[in-house]
């Protein structure tokens, strides 16, 4: 009686575990996705433009969607345009949602975002999920960069490399034409042939 109980133990185990993993397949997955860029519009004042994109992997419909992105201090950064939450009334599978706002500040320092909260609710759980964005990198606000010089690679490489470059190339050009057959002498020597 012992082998036919573990097996009808087994057997009970593998079908909770496969109702337990249709359940939670048939449940929306959201990812979400934060970038922010930086530009400075004037000299002591960086705009941050930051953007949410939010994908629902999932197999069924997220509602209620909120994004909340309220990680940045007011005394720090003024909005300026945009809202730092967004609600989505659904977010069906395979569908994708974007929320983006900028943000101005005046204050140098470092600054490290917290990743924005994605709340939403599934119809067959009563308490709401979570889902968190991916964080952004620390940002070095009003940081001392050093002007951007348009194709100075380029120019490095044609400075190191450029002689070297035509002299291959014309030797290269040269064996071509030593090589190649001459199409004057072709017709020459068909015309003789008649």
């Amino acid at each position: 009686m012992a082998p036919t109980s573990s097996v009808a133990l087994l057997c009970a185990l593998l079908l909770a575990a496969f109702f337990t993993s249709s359940a939670a397949s048939d449940a929306p997955f959201l990812v979400a996705h934060k970038k922010v860029a930086l530009t400075r519009p004037k000299p002591g004042v960086e705009r941050l433009a930051v953007s949410l994109d939010l994908y629902n992997q999932g197999s069924a419909t997220a509602y209620d969607v909120t994004i909340n992105d309220d990680s940045w201090p007011k005394e720090v950064f003024e909005l300026v345009s945009g809202e730092v939450s967004k609600t989505l009334e659904r977010l069906e599978p395979g569908s994708t949602a974007s929320h983006a706002f900028v943000l101005e500040t005046k204050a140098q320092g470092r600054f490290q975002g917290s990743p924005a909260v994605i709340k939403y609710r599934v119809p067959t759980k009563a308490v709401l999920q979570e889902a968190y964005s991916t964080p952004i990198l620390p940002l070095d606000i009003l940081a001392e960069r050093p002007p951007v010089q348009k194709f100075e690679f380029a120019k490095k490489l044609v400075v190191k490399y450029g002689a070297l470059v035509s002299v291959v190339s014309f030797v290269l050009a040269f064996i071509y034409l030593v090589a190649s057959p001459s199409k004057s002498g072709g017709a020459k020597a068909g015309k003789k042939r008649r």
